[in-house]
């Protein structure tokens, strides 16, 4: 984590308003902005990516929320919207056609290949690629135009040598998307690897509180122009000025908040590692395998979401161990303040399927040794 990259997150308000002090940027709760004449109306809906017209499409709040995301990933813009989902979908939605093929590589969210799958009703192919260092380049088509890409990946954390995938995308003139919600911009820069388009859940770290949906794209302009105008207008999901304005709040704490995820979460693994119910952590961290090279050079710290594999995972043992916890709460999602934990087991699965004794847990802030006794009681509740 870079000082650059810390001052972008605490950068006060710039824009209009700001002559009187005010650190905060306003909320700008407004739909649209009035014009002093219909020549000028004309003018800026024109161009409405680049001017304040309709809050459908561009808001001051959200904009100011906009650069920053863009100055820290290193991208010249960024498009903001309602959800993780709605940057998403923009992207597969807006931006492919009829007849494309998209290349999913790594263990990507869930809810992305079901919307893949909806896709196709309207011809547009994907294949899933979950093993990350299986071959990219023998599951490229002569219509792949898309090579989506999760790293760490859902569940199992596993990473992608993005600069070596971002180079066969290139050799076959393929763009290429990464969702960088696991390390938010402060552990990883996907577009200085050559990645083209960058997307977030900015509900995770970024936002922080868990009080807060959001979604964020960030590219080349170019590209960020063509989205808005082909997923963001049309489609609708809109992040609004309220929403933005909590997005920033969390901006600002970001440095801490992630060291601090980073630190608990390093000792959480440690203690894990060490414990006899546990057969294996899924954690960058904890890779000291083929990929550590990889992660040596494509992370600068690492965040506080982790799985590991439970001793015997039967369903009944993993729901006995997730109830015992209290200070780790079951709920879906991660990222935020508290820590929570979920598993992807469901009572009819199977162990041989490869989900027996899987658990995630997101690591929050309370402290480390608060976090380990929580645990310790659970793993006790196992010997009863």
């Amino acid at each position: 984590m870079n000082s650059t990259d810390q001052q972008i997150c605490m950068s006060a308000w710039d824009g209009p308003g700001a002559g009187p002090g005010a650190v905060a940027p306003p909320v700008y709760q407004t739909s649209l902005f009035a014009k002093p004449s219909f020549e000028e109306f004309v003018r800026q809906q024109t161009a409405e990516h680049e001017n304040f017209v309709y809050s459908r499409g561009t808001n001051p709040t959200v904009a100011f929320l906009e650069e920053r995301l863009a100055l820290l990933e290193g991208g010249e813009a960024a498009k903001c919207f309602a959800s993780g989902m709605g940057a998403i979908g923009a992207v597969l939605a807006g931006l492919l056609r009829g007849g494309d093929h998209v290349l999913f590589v790594n263990t990507v969210y869930g809810p992305t290949i079901e919307l893949a799958q909806h896709l196709e009703r309207f011809g547009v192919e994907h294949t899933v690629l979950a093993d990350p260092t299986a071959g990219i380049e023998e599951h490229i088509r002569h219509n792949t135009a898309l090579i989506y890409v999760e790293s760490p990946g859902t569940m199992l954390m596993k990473v992608v040598d993005v600069p070596a995938l971002t180079a066969v995308a290139r050799r076959h003139g393929i763009r290429t998307v990464m969702d960088n919600t696991w390390s938010t911009p402060l552990f990883q820069k996907p577009l200085a690897a050559g990645v083209d388009l960058v997307v977030h859940s900015l509900t995770k770290y970024i936002g922080g509180h868990s009080d807060v949906i959001g979604g964020a794209v960030i590219g080349s302009r170019d590209t960020i122009r063509e989205l808005f105008y082909q997923g963001h207008q049309l489609f609708g999901a809109v992040m609004s000025a309220m929403e933005a304005s909590l997005v920033l709040r969390g901006l600002r704490t970001l440095p801490v908040r992630m060291e601090q995820h980073q630190r608990n979460a390093l000792t959480v693994i440690d203690h894990l590692r060490a414990h006899p119910e546990v057969t294996a952590v899924h954690h960058p961290y904890a890779d000291h395998g083929p990929d550590e090279a990889v992660i040596t050079s494509q992370f600068s710290g690492f965040s506080g979401l982790l799985s590991f594999e439970l001793r015997e995972g039967t369903f009944a043992r993993v729901s006995r161990f997730i109830d015992a916890l209290r200070l780790f709460r079951i709920g879906p999602s991660w990222g935020g303040y508290e820590s929570l934990v979920t598993s992807p087991m469901r009572s009819t699965d199977d162990p041989a399927r490869g989900l027996g004794g899987l658990i995630r847990l997101s690591v929050g802030l309370e402290g480390a040794q608060s976090q380990i006794e929580d645990l310790d009681r659970a793993f006790a509740s196992l010997a009863r």
